[in-house]
């Protein structure tokens, strides 16, 4: 089943040189522009550029006739896709179709097939290619050093290939259990509902860096797991937070990880987890989805940063855990419970959720089932914390190796590092969030 869906269309109320869209849905397959217009001056010629790139990356072969004649040719290493081979005249009779496959491919080369024709100079059929393996996210059309005359329309269609049973589109990974209909975004994009739709939603942020010089574990993202969202038919913002960096060497404590998104619902970065800065006293770890991990002291104890950012019901994470002797810290928190408190061995990371098994299975993510778990604790001189179940990164002990990052796309939490000896003083980066939609089939 192939859908097509109008994504935007420019009418020209005067004489432009070109037409923008951008910000252009990757929830698509391919994109259809369709080009009805006409040129200030007879045979400008119209071209198509993506995403501002104007080096010579572009090359079409075309057939064309006349009526009278037909004739083919090549062109390499141009600056466009070119509409129109003969050029346009200055009335709206000149059309194209053009369909650009497989545009938020991010690791092909991007293929274009093209129809034009013109009332006076003939039609035309091309393929062409843009050798560059970025998703296309804006396109330009020009007619050359002239004018697209008023009353000129363009218009971009999205394309989506796939099951019968499919009533949305967007995502990397799209699957079907036989009941259910999963949309998983491992990054960032659109979920576009084609009708009124009830969905079930797992929204995952990215996860706190660890802790530097003999640092707490960070935090797991927030986690959220919502029934029963009622969507409209229009396209939905879904944004995948980035796992926190672990302490750099000037402040030591981890960085936040990022908020992830699905429309108007959020979930919060995990907590970074703390660094000693001083070999005396520790500090409190970072608050987030899930708190990080306190680093080691002895004057005073320190808490874990705090979970649950925002009083979301139910909770999206659970706190870190709290600093003990001199020469452990303690494991960031996760999404199903908190993170081990350091003693005698460094805090292990809490553990993150199950409760979303069935869908991590369906699509094929997540460590065992789980998600978000916390990052273990560092440590001086007992063992080093480990990672939560989930794919929290584990912690390291003294000059034994460097700490453990969080899983990717499981919004987890690093590791803690041991002390600030290079290169295994390294704390571990929180791993990626994730968003996961489904809707009965």
């Amino acid at each position: 089943m192939s859908t097509y869906t109008p994504i935007a269309s420019q009418t020209l109320s005067s004489a432009a040189s070109s037409v923008t869209f951008s910000s252009i849905p990757q929830g698509y397959t391919d994109l259809v522009i369709v080009v009805n217009a006409g040129a200030s001056v007879a045979t400008a010629n119209g071209g198509i550029r993506f995403n501002g790139d104007s080096t010579t990356s572009y090359s079409q072969t075309n057939l064309r006739g006349n009526g009278t004649a037909a004739a083919s040719g090549r062109v390499t290493n141009t600056t466009q896709i070119n509409l129109d081979y003969y050029g346009y005249t200055t009335s709206l009779t000149n059309m194209a179709i053009v369909q650009i496959q497989n545009y938020s491919n991010s690791t092909t080369f991007k293929t274009v097939l093209l129809r034009g024709d013109s009332s006076t100079y003939g039609v035309v059929a091309s393929v062409g290619t843009w050798r560059n393996t970025a998703a296309i996210n804006r396109i330009v059309i020009s007619s050359d050093a002239y004018n697209f005359i008023s009353g000129s329309t363009f218009s971009i269609y999205g394309i989506q290939v796939g099951n019968a049973a499919q009533k949305a589109q967007g995502g990397n990974i799209v699957v079907s259990d036989g009941t259910y209909m999963y949309h998983a975004f491992t990054s960032s994009g659109s979920f576009i509902a084609n009708e009124l739709l009830t969905v079930d939603a797992l929204v995952v942020a990215g996860g706190g860096g660890g802790g530097y010089n003999t640092g707490g574990g960070g935090g797991a993202g927030g986690y959220r797991l919502l029934s029963s969202q009622s969507l409209t038919a229009t396209a939905y913002t879904v944004i995948i937070g980035a796992g926190g960096a672990g302490g750099p060497a000037t402040t030591q404590t981890g960085i936040n990880g990022s908020n992830s998104l699905f429309g108007s619902i959020t979930s919060t970065g995990g907590g970074g987890g703390a660094g000693s800065q001083t070999t005396s006293d520790g500090f409190g770890g970072n608050s987030g989805g899930s708190g990080g991990g306190a680093s080691r002291g002895a004057i005073s104890a320190k808490n874990g940063g705090a979970g649950n950012a925002g009083s979301y019901s139910p909770v999206e994470g659970y706190a870190g855990g709290n600093n003990g002797s001199q020469g452990t810290s303690g494991g960031g928190g996760g999404a199903g419970g908190v993170g081990g408190n350091a003693g005698s061995s460094a805090g292990a990371g809490g553990a993150g959720s199950n409760s979303a098994s069935s869908w991590l299975s369906a699509t094929s993510l997540g460590v065992s089932g789980y998600v978000a778990g916390g990052g273990g604790g560092g440590s001086y001189d007992g063992p080093a914390g480990s990672g939560g179940s989930g794919g929290g990164g584990a912690g390291s002990r003294d000059n034994v190796a460097a700490a453990g990052n969080g899983v990717t796309n499981t919004g987890s939490g690093g590791g803690g590092a041991n002390n600030n000896s290079s290169p295994s003083g390294v704390a571990g980066s929180g791993g990626s969030g994730l968003v996961i939609i489904r809707y009965a089939i």
